[in-house]
């Protein structure tokens, strides 16, 4: 089977291909601007083509090329800050880059679609974990493109039958067990990696955005799961479309989540590093708590995580940082 992975050089999608590429049965051909991405990440002999889906032409020279059976999409703007200060562009990118890569799929009559959605769609959510058929009430642009997707690929379906899977989860995280791949975003906003930046003299201090929350101490609450289990995750959904041809939505999370001041104490634990921290206002659009339920995934698409604690995510994510201090461009 022919797969395109949109945004295959990034962060989830480098796992993606890593744990693909060990599979037989599948083709892989990566498509990235490499705006995010990182072509250090690409495996000798996978395919590459640079590619932006906002570019009907490139999309169009692209499946003209390779027809693909299959399309998994991890092309999306994914700062949640960011996209209150800027969401035309969320919307451009997130939203009409979909619409455009949907389009061509129902040119080249390609049916299967896995899209990495969130569970920022969710918002505050009612109760945690945050079920499957949780409410939907996104408090910032970039959650509601990830809905506005969700909704469109409903509708996709009725009509051109594109069959589709959504996979919703919050912090990916870690990096592959061989040190060789990793979270390297410029500028990074996630935690631990910024949190191990403070451990190799990158930073000063960790700064955490508002301890009056809600929560066991103050600090927002998230859910952590790895990413080499979210690769694996997107590999069972594809096998299941390919199984079942029908659609489906799957949150992916641990059931538990871990404060901020918690992650923190765990990298110092793994680092040895004092880690020292300062407390800053909180962020416009961050919810206290997302902790997502999988017990769909775990049932249906058979999904088990083998990393269930934050210290041997942290762990993962250490032996990368320690081998790329500045990230893929310069080891």
């Amino acid at each position: 089977m022919k797969v395109f992975i949109c945004g295959g050089a990034g962060y989830i999608g480098s796992h993606l291909v890593h744990e693909l590429s060990t599979l037989s049965q599948y083709e892989i051909i990566i498509i990235d601007n490499l705006s995010k991405g990182h072509v250090e990440s690409i495996p000798a002999g996978i395919t590459f083509e640079n590619a932006d889906i906002c570019d009907k032409g490139a999309l169009e020279r692209v499946f003209t090329k390779h027809k693909p059976e299959a399309v998994m999409h991890f092309c999306a703007s994914i700062a949640v800050g960011e996209s209150v200060t800027d969401p035309l562009g969320y919307y451009e990118n997130n939203v009409v880059g979909t619409i455009y890569l949907l389009q061509a799929m129902k040119k080249h009559n390609v049916k299967y679609f896995i899209f990495s959605s969130t569970a920022a769609i969710f918002g505050n959510p009612e109760e945690t974990p945050i079920p499957d058929d949780s409410p939907t009430k996104p408090i910032n642009p970039y959650g509601d493109t990830k809905l506005t997707v969700e909704k469109i690929l409903a509708w996709t379906e009725d009509a051109h039958g594109i069959k589709y899977v959504c996979l919703r989860y919050f912090n990916a995280c870690g990096a592959h067990e061989s040190g060789k791949i990793g979270e390297d975003h410029d500028p990074e906003t996630h935690l631990i990696p910024v949190i191990l930046q403070v451990a190799l003299g990158k930073r000063e201090k960790i700064k955490i955005y508002g301890d009056k929350y809600d929560t066991k101490d103050g600090t927002c609450v998230r859910d952590y799961v790895h990413v080499t289990d979210l690769a694996t995750a997107h590999i069972k959904a594809l096998e299941y479309l390919v199984r079942e041809n029908k659609s489906n939505k799957f949150n992916l999370g641990s059931g538990e989540g871990y404060t901020v001041k918690e992650v923190i104490e765990a990298s110092r634990k793994i680092t040895g590093h004092p880690i020292p921290e300062i407390i800053e206002e909180p962020r416009a659009g961050d919810p206290a708590i997302l902790i997502a339920g999988s017990e769909r995934a775990e049932k249906i698409l058979g999904w088990k995580r083998k990393y269930n604690t934050i210290e041997d995510i942290v762990k993962t994510a250490w032996k990368y940082h320690q081998s790329h201090p500045n990230g893929y461009n310069n080891k």
